[in-house]
């Protein structure tokens, strides 16, 4: 009875046993592939529980997110001899779920050493090998990193279609010491260079600033000048038109003086003319004798009055003679 207990116990347990080394998990982003006998099979898995055959079957876990591969210690000799090394270059890649298979039955589940680690290696001698030391460095150095994505991405699009490099990260490279103290000095020369450029630049532009300034100023007194000047101009104009005007009224005020006085005289003439009738004289003539009556006494008055008739035929034939020539 003992034994049947222990013997259940045991089946129990190996059972149990069995099934926790069969039982395996995804995670998210993972695509589960599985080898039984060492043959890769066709059968995937995706993210969350499953079953398999325990120490028949083993899987392995391929991640399909955005990974980062990190390439470190990497030698490089440039076209003049000096041996440089590149502590790290990160290439950031993910693998379609569509070409799990395909690219694992190729490469293995660690596909990225063969298609990243050892293509990293040989497209950086390669440009290395073409280029100076001053181009790798400094010279070309932005574009390194450009460079070898698009010939990871071009040999990829034939050997793993499914595996596409998102972006390429290099990080300076380590030169010989000596080397990089006289970079160091060339680079504080530079940047005296530049502080002194860029000194000359804001002299110039203070200088600019202040000639503009004074063309400025200048500018701004020349308009004001014009414009006093042209406000005087009108001021003289005007005072010119005003006297011009004071002119103008004076002399048709004196015109209109003279056409009254010579429209006195005239209207006195004609009134004159109009008055030196016969019969106006005649009564002027008497009036003048009435004025002049005198009394005369003695033997001489006929000829007194005889005398006294022709001086009055006299004045009598003269203002006929005036009023003749009126």
């Amino acid at each position: 009875m003992m034994s049947f207990v222990g013997t259940i116990a045991i089946a129990t347990a190996v059972l149990a046993f069995l099934v926790s080394m069969s039982i395996h998990k995804i995670e998210e982003g993972h695509i589960g592939v599985y080898y039984r006998g060492g043959a890769l099979l066709k059968s995937t898995s995706g993210p969350g529980f499953h079953l398999m055959i325990p120490f028949v079957t083993s899987f392995k876990s391929v991640q399909t997110t955005m990974q980062t591969d990190e390439v470190k210690n990497i030698p490089c000799g440039t076209s003049g001899g000096v041996v440089i090394y590149f502590d790290k270059i990160e290439v950031v890649n993910f693998l379609s779920p569509d070409h799990v298979y395909e690219t694992v039955k190729k490469f293995t589940a660690d596909y990225d050493k063969p298609l990243i680690f050892n293509k990293i290696h040989h497209e950086l001698n390669q440009f290395c090998s073409v280029h100076s030391l001053q181009e790798v460095y400094i010279d070309l150095f932005s574009d390194i990193d450009e460079h070898l994505k698009n010939a990871l991405q071009t040999d990829l699009t034939t050997l793993a279609p499914g595996l596409f490099i998102q972006a390429v990260r290099v990080t300076k490279p380590k030169i010989p010491e000596q080397i990089r103290k006289n970079y160091e000095l060339m680079e504080a020369e530079k940047t005296k260079l530049l502080i002194s450029a860029q000194h000359q630049k804001v002299v110039e532009k203070e200088a600019e600033t202040e000639r503009k300034r004074a063309i400025i100023e200048a500018e701004k007194v020349s308009q004001v000048s014009k414009i006093q000047y042209e406000q005087k101009i009108m001021e003289k104009e005007s005072d010119k038109k005003i006297a011009d005007i004071e002119v103008q009224m004076q002399v048709n005020r004196e015109k209109s003086m003279a056409d009254a006085a010579y429209y006195k005289v005239k209207t006195e003439i004609e009134a004159n003319k109009a008055k030196l009738t016969p019969e106006y004289l005649e009564m002027i003539k008497y009036e003048a004798l009435a004025k002049n009556t005198k009394i005369y006494f003695g033997n001489s008055i006929p000829s007194m009055f005889s005398d006294n008739f022709l001086t009055l035929s006299k004045f009598d034939n003269s203002d006929k003679d005036e009023k003749k020539k009126i």
